[in-house]
């Protein structure tokens, strides 16, 4: 629904697809409201699943965990590793490698990502050379 002075409400019942394996969604984007500085979506990595390593170059995200326990292998070669679950917050920087995947084998994990890129998409590097 579209409301006056450049305020919205998005339903979040549109399911997007990412290059980097994992579904979204979709929720405020460039696309959906005309965003130009943010993007926020409900993610969900299915139990056992692995994103595809990537970076967002120039652009910040932040994550925070509803559901489940996943980690997050990061930096110039994946070499660090980061756990979080339900009730915390994550922090990747501009332009760091990582790899987001579920611990679980029976569990998703759920999360809310906002970042600093109002395409979702348009900022993403794929880094196949790290899987």
């Amino acid at each position: 629904m579209i409301g006056e002075n450049g305020v919205r409400v998005v339903r979040g019942d549109t399911t997007q697809s990412s290059s980097r394996g994992l579904d979204y969604l979709a929720g405020v984007s460039a696309e959906s409201v005309g965003a130009t500085g943010i993007c926020m979506h409900l993610g969900r990595i299915p139990p056992g699943a692995v994103a595809e390593p990537h970076m967002h170059e120039g652009h910040e995200t932040a994550i925070y965990v509803l559901s489940g326990r996943s980690a997050v292998d990061y930096g110039p070669n994946l070499e660090f590793r980061l756990e979080a679950g339900a009730g915390e917050f994550v922090f990747i920087g501009a332009g760091v490698p990582h790899r987001p995947f579920n611990l679980s084998d029976t569990e998703p994990c759920e999360f809310v990502v906002a970042r600093t890129d109002p395409s979702e998409a348009e900022s993403v590097v794929l880094l196949s050379h790290l899987r």
